[in-house]
């Protein structure tokens, strides 16, 4: 028996798709319409219901664009695909897929992906995705000559436009109002929004002629004075995925960071992310370029604070256990961990960070007697499957959720497991401290810890990261940042360890600190250099 659909004309097609959009996948976008509707005090319900119906007329209008023989079945089987992940992320993690997280979902690896896999995604791309993809597959679209074509379809779209127009003409003010109350549900509406963010990546990326590469800092030259005979050797750990509300530092209640606190850090208070995502934040935070001002393209086509340093004759290494250094790293020394190198703490597609203090062990034994930044970019709390980030004798807090749909745990077995991430991130940040005080008799120490991003762990029904900054919770862009230095680093480097303190703890600090906080703290002097922007320069002894 042959599978065979009724026959539709082109028109009939996209009206129907453009109902099952708007009743299967914008259902996230109403959600957040009853929440808006909810925060008003007077409800027009005959407004109201015109939404879905308006809404049905703008993807007709438009959907008609695409609606035409041999490319109506090859668009729309793609995007409803797309659709139905989109609609998956949106509905259960409160995710948008913006710009941001277009990057952010392209610059991210197979292994990082996979996670996102469980079965209730896969039970939602068969039912909203593969199943539908099947039929529009399977339909019969009949389609007249071309001429007759043509006005059936000009028709068709002016019906279109007669409903939006008479809906807005009517309720105008309405929308306009509601719109400005709520400008984030536009971010919601599946598929214009996620299409409209990729063409704009597209259009960015691959059609923008590329821009002149400009060097910074050529100036650049090290001060460090060296009447002690030591150089300066500082690790700054990039943390993943880590919000600073669940740091005992900052007044959480559990006791996540026992390691550190038996060695003196600094904590930061009110650091906030340049980015709710790595492949923004990580090139921001290096980048002279400030998060107001910040463009992904002009930042990859300038010097990063590395770059700055290797010109004024600074020894680095980058050390990677994450996605990668998203470019920071290109024109530098780098090494990512090897997946297979060490089957206790690798499973082929993740490693512990554990092995990152393995590598960070050969490094010291190698390294000469020079100043060095050495960059240890960690896995952190990455999430969905935060525990897989933690070995089992780490699971301090229990019962943890041990799936990566996390959705579907309670909020203490998410919060414990997230929890047990920071944990074992105190313990690594730890252990390096540990490393770099076996090393005070060849150099002065330090270590700086910061975190690219937060997390939403299902307040106010989001989770993970990626949100529109301007949108985003607090939860996805307070970050920690934490600092230990030797006492031989401090009288060397005449830093006075209670001017930071009382700094640290008046707080007020960002991403955008950190380009010329590293140039301060390894002594460099350049013209791209900012003093007013360097966490240390204020609490300098002067000579």
């Amino acid at each position: 028996m042959v599978f065979r659909l009724k026959n539709l004309t082109a028109n009939q097609f996209t009206l129907f798709i453009s109902i099952f959009y708007v009743v299967v996948f914008n259902i996230p976008f109403f959600t957040l319409v009853k929440l808006g509707i909810e925060k008003q005090e007077e409800v027009d319900l005959l407004f109201v219901t015109t939404m879905p119906l308006f809404l049905v007329f703008v993807f007709s209008f438009l959907f008609s664009i695409f609606s035409i023989k041999y490319l109506l079945k090859p668009f729309f089987i793609s995007v409803t695909l797309l659709s139905s992940s989109v609609f998956f992320a949106a509905l259960h993690y409160g995710v948008v897929f913006d710009y941001g997280m277009i990057e952010n979902t392209i610059e991210t690896n197979w292994a990082e992906a996979f996670t996102y896999i469980n079965f209730s995604s896969v039970v939602n791309f068969v039912l909203t995705g593969l199943i539908p993809a099947f039929i529009i597959f399977k339909l019969n679209i009949e389609f007249q000559p071309l001429v007759n074509e043509l006005l059936r379809k000009i028709c068709f779209m002016l019906l279109m436009s007669l409903g939006i127009f008479v809906i807005g003409f009517i309720y105008y003010q309405n929308y306009a109002s509601f719109g400005r109350n709520n400008d984030e549900l536009k971010r919601f509406i599946i598929p214009t929004y996620v299409l409209s963010s990729m063409v704009k990546y597209a259009e960015r990326n691959y059609l923008q002629s590329a821009i002149v590469y400009q060097q910074l800092g050529l100036d650049a030259v090290n001060l460090t004075e060296d009447s002690n005979n030591k150089s300066n050797l500082v690790v700054l750990v990039l943390g993943e995925t880590a919000r600073s509300m669940n740091y005992e530092y900052y007044g959480y209640d559990k006791d996540t960071n026992p390691f550190t606190k038996v060695h003196g850090v600094t904590a930061f208070k009110d650091t906030h992310s340049c980015g709710t995502a790595t492949a923004v934040s990580v090139p921001c935070m290096f980048s002279k370029l400030k998060r107001e001002n910040y463009d992904a393209r002009q930042a990859k086509a300038q010097d990063s604070v590395l770059d700055v340093l290797q010109h004024a004759s600074i020894d680095l290494l980058w050390l990677d256990n994450d996605s990668g250094c998203k470019g920071v790293c290109d024109r530098v020394p780098h090494q990512r961990v090897n997946l297979d190198s060490d089957p206790e703490l690798c499973d082929g597609q993740y490693c512990l960070d554990q092995l990152l203090l393995n590598e960070l062990d050969k490094t010291l034994v190698e390294i000469p007697n020079v100043d060095i930044l050495i960059v240890l970019h960690i896995l952190g709390s990455h999430g969905p499957s935060y525990y897989l980030r933690y070995p089992d004798e780490y699971r301090k807090f229990t019962p943890d959720c041990q799936q990566s749909d996390i959705q579907n745990c309670t909020d203490e077995a998410l919060m414990n497991s997230y929890d047990n991430t920071i944990f074992y991130t105190d313990y690594i940040i730890a252990q390096v401290i540990q490393k770099l005080k076996l090393q005070s008799t060849r150099f002065d120490t330090g270590m700086i810890y910061i975190s690219d991003h937060g997390e939403s762990l299902g307040e106010k029904g989001i989770y993970l990261h990626g949100a529109p900054y301007a949108i985003a919770p607090e939860e996805q862009t307070q970050i920690p940042m934490l600092t230990w230095f030797s006492d031989d680093f401090y009288a060397d480097n005449r830093l006075n360890v209670q001017c930071l303190a009382a700094k640290a703890e008046v707080g007020g600090f960002s991403h955008d600190n950190l380009f010329d906080s590293l140039l301060g703290i390894m002594n460099v002097k350049s013209e791209v250099y900012t003093k007013n922007l360097d966490v240390f320069s204020s609490c300098r002894v002067k000579k």
